[in-house]
């Protein structure tokens, strides 16, 4: 039977509820609502959309960078010039060769935290290229054509060792508006390790035929970074990511 005292137990027990519920989403919300997105080597804004999709369903406020790829200076300048427009502290990500350039440029008073998508986490004035060659050499190397002063994929290294295990008609469209870079931006080094003074999370693709898995853990460990793996190719941000969005969204509700 249902009397008053049982309506009234009923409707004390709803608004309890509700208001638990209303707690854990209140607790579990991102402390930081904005995020710049940086894009590697070979790639351009773009490679970010399926990822800020994930990002402003959650409520954050995303930002791709588009890098000119012609110098770590230049880079590191267009990204500032982002991070200038946020109001308040942000959570930089950056993917690939990007892990360098927010290296450099994670020091800037916003930047509360550093996310590495598969990416370089050199170390300042480190010699990327002679710490990746204690490493396995990734194929992807291989496929490297140099024109006019810039390099890119040929689209068999694109499509096979680059984008491995994204569908090959989705593959051929990003082979088409990868990025151009500047055949001396690798050799270039950073004055600053961001990644020291602040709280970094790291993505390992177990699959990476681009930058060496072995490499990429040796980097996460260096950093002490909060550490994810994925059974992926170098472009995890588009093959998995929601898995890069909830580490990003990880890393907007635990930093302060």
């Amino acid at each position: 039977m249902f009397t008053r005292r049982t309506f009234t137990t009923s409707l004390a027990t709803a608004a309890a509820a509700s208001l638990f519920s209303r707690a854990s989403k209140a607790q579990s919300a991102p402390h930081i609502r904005n995020v710049v997105l940086v894009h590697g080597a070979y790639a351009d804004g773009s490679s970010w959309s399926e990822v800020i999709a994930r990002l402003q369903a959650a409520g954050l406020r995303a930002t791709a960078v588009q890098n000119p790829l012609s110098s770590l200076s230049d880079d590191v300048a267009a990204t500032r010039r982002i991070l200038q427009l946020q109001d308040g502290p942000t959570v930089l990500v950056g993917h690939s060769f990007a892990g360098t350039i927010i290296s450099e440029a994670g020091l800037e008073p916003k930047v509360a935290s550093l996310v590495y998508v598969a990416a370089r986490a050199p170390d300042a004035g480190e010699d990327y290229p002679a710490l990746a060659a204690k490493f396995p050499r990734p194929p992807a190397s291989d496929g490297l054509v140099t024109a006019g002063g810039f390099a890119q994929l040929n689209e068999e290294a694109f499509l096979k060792y680059f984008a491995g295990d994204v569908d090959p008609v989705k593959a051929r469209i990003l082979y088409a508006v990868q990025g151009r870079v500047s055949a001396t931006l690798f050799a270039e080094r950073t004055t600053v390790a961001a990644w020291k003074t602040k709280p970094s999370w790291y993505q390992v693709s177990k699959d990476d035929k681009t930058i060496s898995p072995e490499l990429q853990r040796f980097m996460a460990n260096r950093m002490k970074a909060k550490t994810i793996e994925l059974a992926s190719s170098h472009v995890s941000l588009i093959s998995h990511p929601r898995e890069i969005a909830d580490l990003i969204i990880d890393a907007a509700s635990t930093s302060s």
